[in-house]
């Protein structure tokens, strides 16, 4: 049975050119990673997948291919590529406003049932782009060889339901004005016709999925190449402390990069990542000549309904060998003065980016300073949310929130300034945001961070620390290695001579 009906269609055609048709199949023995490996070497593809607190698996994971738009954007000159394979050029003073008036072009009804996310645009906006946010202020490093945004449109999408063990394949009916309500109910049996042959010719197609026998590594920095050494960052360390002492910044997040060379093949790194550090997103993005593998533990901004809500992580540990070394940690973590003080500091301007958008008096703070525990890290997590003002949309949201103070510092302007003098090279794809817009109408974007891009046979990986008055040269700079480690354990239980294929 497909939904909605035919006359729920005719009468949401009213006000929608865009309808979302849905059809349920079971699949008890699927799995999200079996049904993405049909398409994963397409390029234009993606996997979205989630683990929530304590090991618990999100209801929804999604598979998209075959998009009907990509739009790719490097400095002021973005290029999109519908389909058919038709390109054009268009030159723009502001990518972020450029995105905008294609969103605006797509919009679909909410269904009771389903999840909100059954279309939309699904990709990344790379740290970089903040320059043109701000135009007036030195906060980039220089250009980068990463694009400054890279989104694909889906109007086909899988959605995996863990719950009821189904599959949802999601196709849309396009209404075109002045169409007839007969053009309509034809076009619907048309678009009806195809979901039915495709939902049934895709779980009949061979979904092989290699059992990898992944063998844990010790990795070391020699195993890398880094683009600053442990003494130079140390020096830049000191640096920032500087403008601390001299009341220029509170807090920056420097960071350095890491890149293996040769990178083993992406998708079975990403098997290997979502099993080291499960985490609330998960992801993995075929852009062709670009592959982008995550497992970010942290929500940038997300949009829900009218909404907005951020969520600062700020104070980490590991998660103890028992129980009782567990409650142990945790107290240590609350009872940690430095890591409560920059706590509240994110929270501060979480609470200012939200409150640019929101209606004044519905900014609140309804989680503050919990501990959320996940498979190998627990962290210190509040929760800031408030209603949108009149006129405002996701993108404003988005806006207001890039990028992550947890990835900047604060002030955030100055603090960015420090880092575009400091650091070694253009941050790229790291602390950008990575997520979907829905047609439906809501957003939701996690920090690019616990990622690894591969392009050019080679596999590059970032982390930072956040500086402050009483940092340490030297434990600031473990840990960036401790952040980028598991990321550099993946890689290494994949190893290029085992898998017998390119980098894919």
């Amino acid at each position: 049975m497909i939904y909605p009906t035919r006359e729920t269609a005719l009468s949401l055609s009213k006000k929608y050119q865009l309808i979302p048709l849905c059809k349920r199949v079971l699949a008890d023995t699927e799995t999200p990673i079996r049904l993405y490996a049909r398409v994963k070497d397409q390029p234009y593809s993606f996997l979205l997948e989630s683990v929530e607190e304590s090991e618990h698996r999100s209801r929804y994971s999604f598979i998209g291919y075959d998009p009907f738009l990509t739009v790719k954007g490097k400095g002021t000159e973005i290029t999109t590529t519908k389909r058919n394979g038709e390109s054009q050029k268009t030159v723009t003073p502001s990518p972020f406003a450029f995105l905008q008036s294609m969103l605006e072009q797509y919009q679909t009804p909410v269904y009771k049932d389903f999840p909100s996310f059954l279309g939309g645009v699904v990709g990344y906006t790379g740290y970089d782009a903040i320059r043109f946010k701000e135009p007036d202020r030195k906060v980039t490093k220089g250009t980068s060889d990463q694009n400054d945004l890279h989104y694909m449109f889906v109007d086909r999408l899988l959605v995996f339901d863990h719950l009821k063990e189904e599959v949802i394949f999601v196709s849309h009916l396009k209404v075109s004005p002045g169409m007839s309500n007969q053009e309509i109910k034809e076009a619907y049996d048309q678009e009806a016709d195809r979901l039915e042959k495709w939902s049934s010719e895709f779980l009949k197609k061979p979904g092989p999925v290699p059992s990898l026998s992944f063998e844990e590594r010790e990795v070391s920095e020699q195993d890398v190449k880094a683009d600053v050494s442990k003494d130079e960052f140390m020096q830049m360390v000191k640096q920032t402390k500087e403008y601390i002492q001299n009341g220029e910044v509170l807090q920056v997040v420097l960071a350095r990069s890491l890149t293996v060379d040769p990178a083993p093949p992406s998708f079975e790194v990403y098997r290997a990542l979502r099993v080291l550090n499960p985490s609330p997103y998960m992801y993995y993005l075929n852009f062709g000549d670009e592959k982008v593998v995550g497992t970010s533990p942290e929500l940038l901004v997300r949009v829900t309904g009218s909404t907005a809500e951020t969520c600062p992580i700020a104070g980490t540990r590991p998660r103890g060998k028992d129980e009782l070394e567990d409650q142990a940690l945790m107290e240590d973590l609350l009872q940690d003065q430095k890591e409560r003080d920059e706590h509240v500091m994110l929270v501060d301007l979480g609470r200012e980016d939200i409150g640019r958008v929101a209606k004044v008096g519905t900014v609140k703070v309804p989680d503050y300073m919990k501990i959320e525990k996940y498979s190998h890290v627990m962290h210190l997590v509040s929760r800031i949310q408030g209603e949108l003002k009149e006129g405002k949309k996701p993108m404003d949201a988005l806006l207001a929130c890039f990028p992550a103070g947890t990835l900047s510092g604060a002030p955030r302007v100055r603090a960015m300034e420090i880092i575009a003098d400091l650091e070694a090279s253009p941050r790229g794809i790291y602390g950008g945001a990575l997520g979907y817009f829905s047609f439906s109408g809501d957003m939701d974007k996690c920090i690019t961070i616990r990622t690894i891009v591969f392009r050019d046979g080679k596999a590059q990986v970032q982390s930072g620390a956040g500086i402050v008055a009483g940092s340490d040269p030297e434990r600031e700079y473990f840990e960036t290695w401790h952040k980028a480690k598991g990321m550099l354990k993946a890689l290494a239980m994949v190893r290029p001579e085992k898998a017998g294929s390119s980098v894919g």
